[in-house]
C-alpha cells in the first residue's frame, strides 16, 4: 500500500484527529509539517484550495477535510472499524462530528483556545478576556449538549471508540487546560471521564502536540 503523508501543523486538533485515526488503525505514516505562515502559499493552496490543514496524500490520491480523511482511512485500512454498523449509532457518530465542526470549533474553540493557548504559546499574545467571555454562552451550550449525547456510554457512538471520539477529543483536551474547564467540562462528570478515557488510549498518547512537533522536526 502507498505511504500515507499528512500535511499539517503540529498542535492542530484536526491534524491530531487524522493522526489518531491512523494510529488506531495501526498504519504507518509520515508527517510533512506546514508552518502557519505557509497556509496561503501557492504550494499549499495547490494541496488545499482553502488554505487549511490537514491534507492527506496516499500515493497519487490527495484529500482534504478531516471528516473525509477519517472516513477514507476507516474504509481502506484493516483493523477495528471506527464506524458503527448499527444505523442509529452511525447517525449519532455523524451528528457529534458535525457538532464538533460547526459549534465546538466555530465561535468557541477558535476563540477560547486561540486566546488561551495558541496566541500565548505561539505568538506571545495576552488573552483577550472580553472575547473569551463573549464566546462562553455558546461554549456552555456545546459542552452541555455533548454531555447529554454521551450519556452513560463510554464513547459517543456506544461501547466502542468511533471517528467521533477521535475528532472531538483533541479539541476538548485543549479546554481541559484552561480556566474555563471548571465551567465547561468539570460539571459534566461523564464528559470529563470520557476525556480521561480517551487520553489513555495509545493513539492519543502518540499524537500529543509535543510528540507530533518532535516527529515533524525529524522529518
Amino acid at each position: 500500500m502507498p505511504e500515507f503523508i499528512v500535511h499539517g501543523i503540529p498542535g492542530s486538533p484536526y491534524v491530531r484527529s487524522v493522526l489518531a485515526t491512523l494510529e488506531e488503525k495501526g498504519a504507518t505514516y509520515r508527517i510533512e509539517p506546514v508552518a502557519a505562515g505557509q497556509l496561503k502559499s501557492p504550494e499549499h493552496l495547490a494541496r488545499h484550495a482553502f488554505g487549511r490543514v490537514p491534507v492527506l496524500d496516499h500515493g497519487d490520491f490527495s484529500l482534504y477535510e478531516t471528516q473525509a480523511i477519517q472516513r477514507y482511512l476507516d474504509r481502506i485500512l484493516p483493523g477495528s472499524r471506527l464506524t458503527p454498523a448499527d444505523p442509529h449509532s452511525a447517525a449519532r457518530m455523524d451528528q457529534v462530528m458535525n457538532i464538533n465542526d460547526w459549534y465546538l470549533f466555530h465561535g468557541v474553540g477558535d476563540v477560547i483556545i486561540f486566546h488561551r493557548v495558541v496566541g500565548p504559546k505561539l505568538m506571545g499574545l495576552a488573552p483577550d478576556e472580553a472575547a473569551i467571555q463573549d464566546a462562553m454562552p455558546a461554549a456552555i451550550n456545546v459542552f452541555a449538549e455533548l454531555a447529554r449525547l454521551l450519556g452513560e456510554q463510554p464513547y459517543f457512538a456506544g461501547n466502542e471508540v468511533s471517528l467521533a471520539d477521535l475528532l472531538v477529543a483533541p479539541g476538548v483536551e485543549f479546554f481541559s487546560d484552561t480556566p474555563e474547564w471548571s465551567v465547561l467540562g468539570r460539571p459534566h462528570g461523564n464528559l470529563a471521564a470520557w476525556l480521561v478515557r480517551m487520553q489513555q488510549r495509545p493513539s492519543m498518547k502518540a499524537t500529543t502536540w509535543e510528540r507530533v512537533a518532535a516527529r515533524s522536526q525529524a522529518a
